[in-house]
């Protein structure tokens, strides 16, 4: 099945594809390796170190420093992936959703209470 048919694109996401996954196989490698408890503990010990051992791009870096999932996303990364390390830096699902929609994460949860209480 090729990309034109998938159908109309939902505006202002990011579309996985191919190309994007190509571009993400490093850093979605590195977030595998998040099943070992040992790599979570050696990523902690030296971000910069074990983001070079898999060879992230500049631009996959500076989004892990800055522990952006949207830059992340930008960058090749897979949500399934970066869910492990998103789970590293702490941030729960209303954190990531608050990213990938621009809100704050106050502004994010009381949406969810406006649209859960219609």
């Amino acid at each position: 099945m090729g990309e034109a048919s998938l159908g109309s694109h939902i505006p202002d996401t990011i579309l996985f594809d191919g190309r994007r996954a190509m571009k993400g196989y490093a850093l979605n490698k590195m977030c595998y390796s998040f099943n070992s408890a040992e790599n979570r503990a050696a990523f902690l010990e030296d971000e910069e170190a074990y983001c070079a051992k898999y060879g992230l791009t500049p631009e996959q870096r500076q989004a892990v420093k800055d522990r952006n999932v949207v830059a992340l996303i930008e960058a090749g990364g897979n949500i399934y992936y970066l869910a492990k390390l998103a789970g590293i830096f702490g941030l729960d699902v209303q954190q990531i959703s608050a990213q990938q929609t621009g809100m704050s994460e106050e502004e994010f949860r009381a949406m969810l209470a406006r649209e859960g209480a219609e």
